[in-house]
C-alpha cells in the first residue's frame, strides 16, 4: 500500500505543488481544500492517486468526521502537511492591528492546525514513519525579527508573524511529546514564493517553494524532529 499524505490548502499554490510532488514520489495524496468546486478540480488536475477532502480550517468541529473518513478509506496517515494559512494584516503597524484580524488569523493558522493535528494523530501513530509538517515563515522567527535592522512593510504583520511564532512553539513541544515514537514534527519556511500571498515580485517559483514541505514529509528514520527548515538548511527559532 502506498503512503498516504494529507495536504491542507492544496487547491492552489504551494499546497497544490506539494501534492503534485508527493504524487510523483508514489504517495496517495488527500487534497484538502475549503471550496468543494476548487478542491475537486485540483484533485482532478492532479490525476490518479489524488482524492479531494473538503476541509475548512476554521471549522474544527468537522475534523473528527474527516479523521473517521480517512481511517475508513485508508486506515492510516503517513504525512500531514499543515499548509493552509491566511495573511490578513500585511503592512498594518502593530499599534493598529485589530483584534478581529488577530482572532481570524489565529483561528486558521494556529487553532485550526492544532485541532486538526490532534484529530489525526491516532492515524499518524498507525504509520511506520509518521511525519507532521507545519508551514510557518522566517518572519515568524523571533531571532530574525529581533536582529533585523528595519521593519519592512511585510514584517509589520503582527497577526500573521505571531501566528507563525505560535505554530513554531507547537512544533517544538509536540516533537518533544512524540520523541519516543516514529513520528517526526518539523516547521517549514517555504521561502518568498510567487503565490497569491507572496505576489508576482517574489523571487521563488512555486515548484521550489514546495520542496521544503516535501523534504520534511519524506524524512528518513534518522532525520531531525522539532526543528525549523528552509529546504535542507536549519533556521533559527
Amino acid at each position: 500500500m502506498s503512503k498516504i499524505a494529507l495536504v491542507t490548502g492544496a487547491n492552489k499554490g504551494i499546497g497544490l505543488e506539494t501534492a503534485r510532488q508527493l504524487l510523483a514520489l508514489g504517495y496517495t495524496v488527500l487534497v484538502g481544500a475549503r471550496d468543494a468546486e476548487k478542491g475537486s478540480a485540483a484533485a482532478a488536475t492532479l490525476g490518479a492517486g489524488a482524492h479531494f477532502i473538503q476541509l475548512d480550517m476554521s471549522k474544527s468541529n468537522s475534523f473528527p468526521e474527516i479523521a473517521s473518513r480517512i481511517e475508513s478509506e485508508f486506515g492510516k496517515l503517513d504525512a500531514l502537511i499543515n499548509n493552509a494559512g491566511v495573511g490578513l494584516d500585511w503592512g498594518v503597524p502593530p499599534s493598529e492591528v485589530t483584534i478581529d484580524q488577530l482572532r481570524e488569523t489565529f483561528e486558521t493558522n494556529v487553532f485550526g492546525v492544532i485541532a486538526l493535528t490532534q484529530s489525526l494523530l491516532p492515524l499518524l501513530k498507525k504509520s511506520e514513519a509518521g511525519r507532521i509538517v507545519n508551514l510557518t515563515s522566517n518572519i515568524g522567527s523571533l531571532t530574525n525579527q529581533s536582529t533585523s535592522r528595519e521593519l519592512k512593510d511585510y514584517n509589520a504583520a503582527v497577526a500573521y508573524c505571531s501566528s507563525k511564532s505560535a505554530l513554531n512553539m507547537f512544533t517544538v513541544l509536540l516533537a518533544k511529546e512524540l520523541r519516543e515514537t516514529n513520528i517526526k514534527v518539523n516547521s517549514a519556511h517555504p521561502g518568498w514564493v510567487q503565490t497569491d500571498m507572496g505576489g508576482e515580485q517574489a523571487p521563488m517559483k512555486i515548484e521550489d517553494g514546495a520542496k521544503t514541505s516535501v523534504f520534511l514529509a519524506t524524512l528518513p528514520e534518522d532525520g531531525p524532529t522539532g526543528k525549523f527548515f528552509h529546504r535542507e538548511k536549519e533556521l533559527p527559532w
